[in-house]
């Protein structure tokens, strides 16, 4: 249907051509946003507890409401709301039914959190995916681009039914709800991404590969540069551009790609464009709408309202947990470079819900971030407040460093005599890296990306210990653990019960390996 990608490469040049609309509030934006979500949430149950009615009245509205509804967290908003819903009762949180779940990866708190999808939050998730789709018209391919497939590499679009609702993978429920003219560039397509079992879904892919001619492959990093190698070794290529020839775009999200990309680079004949994604279980919070940058433009105006907390210790304990009535700001008055835990206000039932990301804004004026990681996921057992993305960083400057690898990784805070130490689990195929020389660099890193951990590297951290696994270990874990594939990522930092699950299943693993040697 090459007359279908002729019109939809029109539509974006079009859309480029168009004058550039005079830069808009974004506090006004999500104050209209906000009024809207309050409009339609006021006959529901939650709307009628909380005086949705009478904060419409206000002149302060986003005063009013900050002061009248409390902050949720995901047991807390399930346990006395989004239960009813489950049990099909309606207007609980929002209008009608809600039709679908979407189940998280489940890397912190419960082990796998029911998000509620409305219908409203399917039709902004399409809406901020056009959006997306017309920012290409800032990287400038060619007419014959928009003809190619599209690869999406996530969860099954066979979803459980109990006879009230359906639920699955966000991924899946996505793509099961798909615009018609979308299904001639989708690929998998419907059959293939029905499979529930992930290894014979990348088999099938694997073997119909040949028949397709993919531009724009999208998933986790992970998964997709496992799937890439499975392709290229199953059909005895150099890169993956000898079967896809025309493959430009990776969009990626849910996890940094920076310490991919050195494995992932091996795998091409040429460059891609990278293009980043911020879609949640809870919404399609941001995208990377033009090129030579790697933070995400947040969508401001389309069913999502936002509050930040400072990511700091005066809001959160040690375990990531927040402190009663914290600081909260709205979009006009955060700062720039400054570390933030994300509220959420949907249009599928969540009301200044956290929803355990922090995120950094790099630029205000164009309302552009990044995500540097999860409250849970960061490490501060003696205040050097280390965030998944300083981690990510050292790994890639240690990849560089040591000319090799790394697939996967995690770190622990340890008990070390009367002090601390930090124990590293990376996950590397090359037996001849020293774990030793490996612990010395990603320490230096830290020490040059981090100051607070320089400072307590030397008064309490008393060590940096590294242990180097097969990262066929990292897979399996998650895979033991029903957390196989799709939008699945192995946690970057282990704490309490999860690293002692992983400590365990690690002797397991060489217990097994020394008998069968024996």
């Amino acid at each position: 249907m090459p007359i279908l990608g002729s019109i939809i490469k029109s539509a974006i040049d079009l859309r480029k051509k168009l004058p550039a609309s005079e830069k808009t509030n974004g506090y006004k934006l999500q104050k209209k946003t906000l009024r809207k979500l309050l409009k339609r949430g006021s006959i529901t149950a939650f709307g009628e507890r909380y005086n949705f009615q009478e904060i419409l009245k206000e002149k302060n509205i986003v005063g009013a409401y900050q002061k009248n509804v409390p902050i949720f967290d995901y047991n807390m908003i399930f346990r006395k709301w989004w239960y009813r819903s489950l049990n099909g009762e309606p207007y609980v949180c929002w209008p009608g039914n809600v039709k679908y779940f979407a189940l998280s990866s489940g890397t912190s708190e419960a082990s796998s959190k029911q998000i509620p999808v409305t219908n409203d939050m399917l039709r902004a998730i399409k809406k901020t995916s056009i959006r997306q789709i017309f920012s290409l018209a800032y990287y400038d391919f060619p007419k014959e681009f928009y003809e190619k497939g599209i690869l999406m590499l996530g969860g099954s679009t066979h979803l459980s039914y109990n006879g009230t609702y359906y639920e699955g993978d966000l991924s899946g429920i996505t793509a099961g709800n798909i615009p018609f003219w979308f299904q001639h560039f989708y690929k998998p397509g419907r059959r293939i991404a029905k499979e529930r079992n992930w290894p014979t879904k990348l088999d099938e892919i694997v073997k119909n590969s040949k028949d397709w001619d993919i531009g724009v492959i999208a998933g986790v990093p992970a998964w997709i540069q496992i799937l890439l190698e499975k392709i290229i070794s199953h059909h005895n290529l150099k890169t993956i551009h000898d079967i896809w020839p025309n493959l430009s775009i990776y969009v990626h999200g849910g996890v940094s790609f920076a310490p991919y990309i050195k494995g992932f680079e091996k795998l091409l004949a040429k460059p891609l464009t990278y293009i980043e994604t911020y879609l949640a279980s809870e919404g399609f919070i941001a995208y990377q709408s033009r090129p030579n940058t790697n933070s995400m433009q947040m969508v401001l105006n389309n069913g999502l309202f936002y509050e930040f907390i400072p990511f700091n210790e005066i809001n959160f304990d040690n375990d990531g947990n927040l402190i009663e009535n914290p600081e909260t700001l709205t979009i006009d008055q955060i700062e720039e470079d400054k570390e933030y835990a994300l509220l959420l206000t949907t249009c599928a039932g969540a009301y200044r819900y956290i929803i355990g990301d922090t995120i950094k804004f790099t630029s205000k004026s164009k309302c552009e971030i990044i995500i540097t990681g999860r409250t849970k996921h960061f490490l501060s057992i003696c205040g050097e407040h280390l965030s998944q993305d300083n981690m990510n960083r050292a790994i890639q400057m240690a990849e560089e460093q040591m000319n090799m690898e790394i697939r996967e990784f995690s770190v622990a805070g340890i008990k070390y005599g009367n002090l601390f130490a930090h124990k590293w689990f990376v996950g590397i195929d090359n037996s001849n890296v020293d774990p030793k020389q490996l612990s010395k660099i990603i320490d230096q890193n830290l020490k040059i990306l981090n100051d607070d951990y320089r400072v307590e590297r030397i008064e309490a951290i008393k060590d940096v210990f590294v242990e180097i696994l097969p990262s066929q270990m990292f897979y399996d874990w998650m895979k033991m653990h029903g957390k196989e594939g799709g939008q699945n990522k192995f946690p970057r930092v282990l704490k309490n019960a999860k690293l002692l699950d992983w400590e365990e299943y690690i002797k397991q693993n060489k217990r097994t390996k020394e008998q069968s040697n024996i």
